[in-house]
């Protein structure tokens, strides 16, 4: 059985160890005491998949997002999910992302996320259409400013397309 967990502090180092071991690329060093530090400020929810002690995914809501049409519209950001390559296709990420769900709808009627657009993001991609995200019109963004028609930008991962989804119905 998958149990999904609010993290603490106390899980910070673990959380670490378990992502830069199990996932095949690491995280900045203290990357989770710092979103931890987050969260004790109100600032994000960090939430956790865990099995048998092992660790299997994670995802943090932010509540105020740096992308601006979220921000504006109070619209709490789904940011960072990221499932071990070895558990995948599980339906880890869906139930990640049904407690994200059901903990921003405590605070607003949407939902807000984003990807990249190569296709390292392409099963995101497609989960996220799946479960009723939709573009939120704006176009692609580049570092939260958006990408006017002609600009040369990078397709890397802060080339991203915002989505939104109504957690009402």
């Amino acid at each position: 059985m998958i149990d999904i967990r609010q993290a603490t502090s106390d899980d910070a180092s673990w959380l670490q160890s378990s992502f830069d071991t199990l996932m095949g690329w690491t995280k900045p060093s203290a990357y989770f005491e710092g979103v931890c530090r987050l969260q004790e400020q109100g600032k994000v929810l960090l939430l956790f998949a865990i099995q048998e002690a092992q660790y299997l995914g994670h995802l943090k809501i932010v509540w105020q997002p740096y992308y601006p049409f979220f921000r504006e519209q109070n619209i709490p950001e789904i940011q960072d999910l990221n499932v071990r390559p070895d558990v995948r296709r599980r339906g880890i990420a869906t139930q990640l992302l049904d407690e994200a769900e059901k903990r921003i709808q405590v605070r607003s009627t949407q939902a807000g996320i984003g990807f990249g657009l190569y296709a390292d993001y392409g099963s995101a991609q497609r989960l996220y259409i799946k479960r009723g995200y939709i573009p939120d019109g704006r176009g692609v963004f580049y570092h939260d400013k958006p990408v006017v028609p002609g600009a040369s930008v990078p397709v890397d991962d802060d080339l991203v397309l915002y989505l939104i989804k109504s957690l009402t119905g």
